[in-house]
């Protein structure tokens, strides 16, 4: 049965307003329903005002604190009719402009008749004693801008879509929104609203748009280009997205070629036939890729004067530090002294920290200034932490925010105000997608070194591109391969076990000793209680592992051993509900004090302070984990501290936040944990991977427990799939670096 057959229906009247965000339209509201009683309504309803009439559908739901809430999808709002309900209406603040005494004399004049004077006649406003001209038009054209948006979230909502894409298009179109909508459904599913293609598509086909429409099959072009960026690939061939296009629509292969053709001459799609394929790019793709292979090929072309005494300066270096380097680790400086680009890829235990830490104190020597970044904020965190030196993530680095639309990511510093240093050393390169890859070059000064630090044998950017691998089978750019496992390193099975994975072989899974165990479960419910297990007893209790310090990972988030179900069970252990933990449902699940949480996205505008109070900024981004602290069901808001940044989120951006104690490999990457524990149940052979495994296996940093089927292990060993990714940044800088 679909969803929108179960949702019940409430009429009524606002009695009350109780809390709204005039940014997205969030509004907590009492009704009295027909029966009389006033029952807590929470849904999107921008501008609702007392005095108004409301059909609105969806579901009952009980909210920890403030006890049983109808949760409404969609609603039918009605203006008043009475002089009455109108006078409650504008006395309750509807309408900027007009609280008590001003509603009472419009209405007093007017009568039931006072919204259309508003609406219209703000002259007529102006000759009421104590309303100034100026004052008239400002109230009239308040309450104008609410009739248009009432009348386009109707439209909306009467094709069975959210209505918050109203509020969007709203925003965007103004007064226009509702004709264009109408002209052009599909701008619904456009980056600046962000609806999905289906339900631009349901509108466009019940208004009677024809199935092979262009409007159609461009937004279908376009839809199929989009989501594909979220499978890595920067470009589809022309051939291959005519045919997905014609499927996911129905039209023809030929009609969906001749309209990419059409979207190539406009301008919405970039095409270059490179390396015999016909490549069609979204234009900000095209432009990133291409930049970025400009300057990578003339980064890796310069090469520094050798003014330094190299000898002399590494054996001063050695002294300092206490150290001998390695015959690997004097010609990574020296590299690094010569190259204005350098790549530098190991496996676990091979020596990337001890290169980082020595080329930093090259530097240093110098006299240079030397940035740190990282993809994660755990990632820089533990940069940070290695190094002794402040690193930052390069959204931080590079002043990443929202444009004043809100529609898309900019950044402070570019080619207009680039960043201050003479070196940039990046971690966890493999990482880092085109586009982000993109604007830090865009912001590096012409001259500044640039030192690429991370293992290519790890999963790829979850965004477009795999640009670390691309750059080292370029064999273009000044590249340093650490093989070699440190003596100090030798004795971990952690580290053995990684390399014979990343190799294909098969690490014996039964010697249970060391950093490295396996605890083979057959089932998925023995297999889940000895991970509850293992976080509250065994490892607190005989290993002195705090539950802070354990992470579980899984490949997959659906499932028994999934990571939405295991964080379910992970929360009734590790964080049970107590009278004094006040508690947020959202969806399934509950937020509550004390949980584990993570950033599911980025977030460029949300703002943080230290907990000392010292330092202030904004920005939480993907991936980063933090501990919720506090709700207040009053404010509508909770709080998280991000390992000493604390945010506040009001309970309509609780999207952005998922529980923590369990989450997925990808999610884990560019972090280390003292304690990991790997569920293993099964999954699609998408996810069940040797790049899984071995990512998984190197975020351990003390203990590593697999509990599960092992055999699951070997298959996944075995499994050497790297899905292919449309991108060509290897074979363009080769081309500019004039190799064939």
């Amino acid at each position: 049965m679909d969803q929108e057959m179960e949702y019940q229906e409430l009429t009524g009247t606002v009695e009350a307003v109780i809390f709204k965000n005039e940014e997205n339209g969030y509004t907590v509201l009492k009704l009295r329903d027909g029966n009389g009683e006033i029952v807590t309504v929470v849904g999107c309803f921008p501008f609702a005002a007392p005095g108004e009439a409301m059909i609105v559908s969806g579901e009952w739901m009980n909210h920890s604190v403030h006890g049983r809430q109808f949760k409404a999808e969609f609603a039918q709002r009605t203006l008043p009719t009475s002089a009455s309900a109108i006078y409650q209406f504008l006395a309750g603040g509807s309408v900027k402009g007009v609280g008590p005494a001003t509603a009472a004399l419009i209405v007093d004049r007017f009568g039931d008749k006072t919204l259309d004077v508003m609406l219209s006649s703000w002259q007529e406003l102006a000759a009421i004693k104590g309303i100034s001209s100026a004052k008239a038009q400002q109230i009239s054209k308040c309450f104008r801008q609410q009739a248009g948006l009432r009348m386009l979230m109707e439209f909306v909502c009467s094709f069975g879509l959210r209505p918050v894409l109203a509020m969007r298009a709203y925003k965007y179109y103004g007064d226009e929104a509702l004709d264009t909508l109408r002209e052009n459904p599909y701008i619904l599913c456009s980056a600046l609203i962000g609806g999905t293609f289906r339900e631009a598509d349901t509108m466009a086909l019940e208004l009677g748009m024809a199935g092979s429409s262009k409007n159609r099959i461009g937004a279908a072009v376009l839809f199929e280009l989009t989501h594909n960026l979220g499978n890595g690939h920067c470009f589809i061939p022309r051939e291959k997205l005519a045919v997905v296009t014609a499927e996911l629509i129905g039209v023809e292969v030929q009609e969906a070629d001749d309209c990419i053709g059409e979207l190539i001459e406009e301008g919405q799609l970039r095409y270059e036939a490179i390396a015999g394929v016909n490549a069609c790019y979204l234009p900000q793709l095209y432009e990133a890729e291409t930049n970025a292979a400009e300057q990578f090929a003339r980064m890796s072309k310069r090469l520094f004067q050798d003014r330094y005494n190299t000898e002399k300066l590494l054996r001063k270096l050695e002294v300092q530090q206490g150290i001998e380097y390695a015959p690997l680790q004097r010609q990574t400086l020296t590299l690094a002294l010569k190259h204005q680009l350098l790549v530098i890829t190991g496996g676990p235990g091979t020596g990337k920290t001890t290169s980082i830490r020595a080329i930093l104190a090259m530097f240093d020597e110098l006299g240079m200034k030397t940035l740190l970044c990282a993809p994660t904020g755990r990632a820089a965190k533990r940069m940070t932490e290695l190094t002794g030196k402040d690193a930052a993530t390069v959204h931080r680095m590079l002043g990443a925010k929202f444009d004043e639309e809100g529609d898309r990511v900019v950044f402070t510093k570019d080619e207009s105000d680039r960043l201050d240093c003479d070196a940039v050393i990046l971690d966890e390169c493999s990482m880092v997608d085109i586009l982000l890859m993109d604007a830090l070059l865009q912001a590096l000064p012409p001259d500044a070194r640039l030192i690429m630090v991370g293992d290519a044998d790890q999963l790829p950017s979850v965004g477009p591109g795999n640009v670390f691998s691309a750059l080292i089978r370029s064999q273009v750019v000044a590249t340093v391969r650490l093989t070699e496992i440190f003596r100090q390193k030798e004795n971990s099975r952690i580290i053995r076990n990684a390399h014979m994975i990343n190799r294909g072989e098969h690490p014996d899974l039964g010697e249970n000793a060391g950093d490295f165990f396996r605890l083979k479960r057959l089932q998925a419910g023995t297999s889940v209680e000895t991970i509850t297990e293992l976080c509250t007893v065994r490892l607190p209790k005989k290993m002195n592992i705090p539950p802070e310090d354990i992470q579980v990972l899984s490949p997959t988030r659906k499932g028994e051993m999934g990571t939405v179900e295991l964080n379910k069970k992970l929360q009734e252990v590790l964080n049970p509900r107590t009278p004094e933990k006040k508690e947020k449902p959202f969806g399934e699940f509950i937020f509550r004090e004390g949980d584990r949480v993570m950033q599911i996205r980025n977030n460029y505008d949300i703002l943080w302070r230290t907990r000392d109070n010292t330092e202030a900024g904004s920005g939480i981004y993907n991936g980063d984990i933090g501990t919720l602290t506090a709700i207040d069901p009053d404010g509508e808001t909770l709080t998280v501290d991000f390992d000493g940044r604390i945010a506040r989120y009001g309970f309509d951006a609780l999207i952005e936040l998922e529980h923590a104690w369990a989450v997925t490999v990808h999610k884990a990457q560019g972090s280390e944990y003292r304690a990991v524990i790997l569920a293993l149940g099964g999954g699609s052979q998408m996810l069940m991977t040797r790049g899984v495994l071995y990512t998984a296996v190197t975020r351990a940093r003390e203990l590593l427990i697999i509990v599960g089927d092992d055999a699951l292990a070997h298959q996944m060993i075995d499994n050497f799939r790297q899905s292919r990714r449309y991108t060509a940044l290897r074979v363009r800088l080769r081309e500019l670096c004039g190799v064939s």
